[in-house]
């Protein structure tokens, strides 16, 4: 296969140039239509009037994005198809969402989610778990900025600098200008795009083979089919169970309690809609999810005789999927425009989503509780804060490399070390009544630094990936100049798969929480009595049976006491 460098057209730019000014259009309309952005509540939460589809697709598109479209086809290219077991989880995780957390949320109606920490256990834990949830999602971001800014950067010869830049920027202006009302719109906009850059990689690879048997076939016998591995080890990379049981708590971690995710739903009129805007984003993520798979697969039957790793063409696997739209797509004009659109699209609505979920954080957690504020200057507030931490975002995404793993590795490992001991923190609110502050902190913190340990400690072995073919390559090869001893040379811990990450993290913090609440009760302290709203609905129903069935034994001690 010969090395070619085919180059952006000006239909391509023309159409990456759409993309950018629709979502600038839509944030622009939102600020002079309706009630102008004037209020805290229609910046914040689109005044509780949004509609299911648009935030349904916001949910999907908030974190499964850019790290999807690169991530996931570069995941199926290199170590098969395990992964794809992950979208069992989804399915089994959203009635814990909808029915556990959710209804405990949406009754506070509060714009910030962890207001809920200060009325259960007060407000320090209220302010260490925000600005957890802050750092995470500020590096979170500087990846999510970092992806697309590959792409670009590989396939039209546009400067990485000036990449993340635009996209700040454009990501910035609609979010601070249009609220959630534009956030939400935008996210379903650039949703329809990433399920057309995806599904282009499909078409292109069906015309080329034929049909899509020739796709599975190819990936089948060189071992990228993959769905049964059963090993209990948690050191192998994948397995059903990491991807169904811990990819459970993965996804709980963002649908359940994070900020960005809760405020969407808090954007719905009632409790049932945001429920139901839960439920419909799972096919569309899971179709989302599978499709991208697909894409992996179709990349690797192009390159099934020359892997463009070793060729020289490209330098790691995330630009796999760029290098297929430039190679592939380039003769129909316009096609790898709309293609690097979608990857383009998954990062502004990732971006938007945390800068507006992260305005709300600071303003409720950081400022409300210290300087008294009139309801006529929080919007401009918002908005600062919003420009604020699109600047810190677009800075941050320069050191996206520092993580030195992959888009799709990093993201997770990230929302692992933070989601895990923050969804723990939550449930040991909504769930375990005897849990008090001093348990919940010390949890937290002896979850978070037990994982962050495990996250960001080495060194670690380096993942094992799947053969690769150089038999049709006709341009001189890279030979890998690394060696590596075996895996079990290395500390244990630091050979756990990244995907039991969020789980450890968990029920470290879960048992630790539980522990250190029922030894401040051995010592003598007598926590004060939990809110029955501050529960979840399960939780009050055990209490009241309890307490019926201890009056109706108190009944029948008082009946036999009359009866003596």
């Amino acid at each position: 296969m010969e090395s070619t460098q085919p180059s952006f057209l000006l239909p391509d730019y023309l159409v990456l140039a759409a993309v950018l000014l629709c979502s600038s259009l839509i944030g622009l309309y939102y600020r002079f239509s309706g009630g102008k952005q004037k209020t805290q509540r229609e910046y914040l939460l689109a005044d509780g009037g949004a509609a299911i589809i648009p935030v349904a697709f916001s949910l999907m598109a908030s974190f499964m994005s850019a790290i999807t479209l690169l991530g996931v086809s570069q995941e199926n290219y290199t170590y098969g198809t395990q992964f794809v077991m992950i979208n069992l989880s989804y399915v089994i995780s959203t009635p814990i969402a909808a029915y556990v957390f959710l209804p405990v949320f949406y009754g506070l109606q509060s714009a910030s989610v962890y207001r809920y920490l200060e009325k259960r256990f007060g407000y320090p834990t209220r302010l260490l778990a925000s600005l957890a949830f802050t750092l995470q999602m500020v590096l979170y971001m500087g990846i999510v900025l970092y992806a697309p800014a590959l792409a670009l950067s590989a396939v039209t010869g546009l400067h990485f600098e000036g990449a993340v830049i635009a996209i700040g920027l454009v990501c910035t202006f609609y979010s601070t200008l249009g609220g959630m009302k534009a956030v939400l719109m935008t996210d379903l906009f650039q949703s329809l795009l990433m399920f057309a850059a995806v599904f282009s990689v499909i078409i292109c690879c069906w015309v080329d083979a034929g049909s899509l048997w020739p796709v599975l076939e190819n990936a089948n016998l060189r071992g990228r089919i993959q769905f049964l591995e059963m090993s209990f080890d948690p050191t192998v990379r994948h397995t059903v169970w990491s991807q169904v049981f811990g990819g459970c708590f993965v996804y709980c971690s963002l649908y359940a309690v994070n900020q960005a995710q809760v405020q969407r739903l808090l954007t719905l009129p009632t409790l049932r809609s945001a429920q139901a805007a839960l439920w419909i984003q799972v096919p569309i993520l899971m179709v989302l999810s599978l499709s991208t798979s697909l894409a992996g697969l179709c990349i690797f039957y192009r390159y099934r005789d020359c892997d463009p790793i070793m060729s020289g063409q490209i330098r790691s696997g995330d630009q796999l999927l760029p290098l297929y739209i430039v190679d592939r797509m380039s003769e129909i004009p316009g096609l790898p425009g709309l293609a690097v659109a979608g990857i383009f699209s998954g990062s502004l609505s990732t971006v938007s989503s945390a800068i507006n979920s992260l305005a709300a954080v600071t303003l409720e957690d950081y400022i409300r509780p210290f300087i008294t504020l009139s309801d006529s200057s929080t919007p401009f507030i918002l908005k600062i804060l919003a420009l604020v931490f699109g600047a810190i975002c677009i800075a941050l995404a320069f050191l996206a490399d520092i993580l030195g793993t992959g888009v799709l590795q990093a993201s997770l490992t990230i929302f692992g070390v933070v989601g895990g001991p923050l969804l723990a923190l939550f449930t040991l609110g909504i769930l375990c009544r005897r849990v008090e502050q001093r348990g919940a902190i010390v949890g937290f913190l002896a979850g978070l630094a037990f994982i962050s340990w495990i996250g960001f400690g080495g060194p670690k072995p380096p993942s094992s990936k799947l053969a690769v073919s150089v038999a049709n390559c006709s341009v001189a090869l890279a030979t890998p100049t690394e060696t590596f001893g075996s895996s079990t040379e290395y500390f244990y811990l630091y050979r756990i798969s990244y995907a039991w990450t969020c789980c450890i993290g968990f029920f470290v913090t879960l048992l630790v929480g539980i522990l250190v609440s029922e030894l401040v009760r051995l010592v003598g302290a007598t926590p004060g009595e939990v809110e029955p709203l501050l529960l979840a609905k399960v939780v009050r129903r055990v209490e009241e049976r309890e307490r019926q069935g201890e009056q109706f034994r108190q009944g029948e001690k008082y009946l036999e006491n009359l009866t003596m």
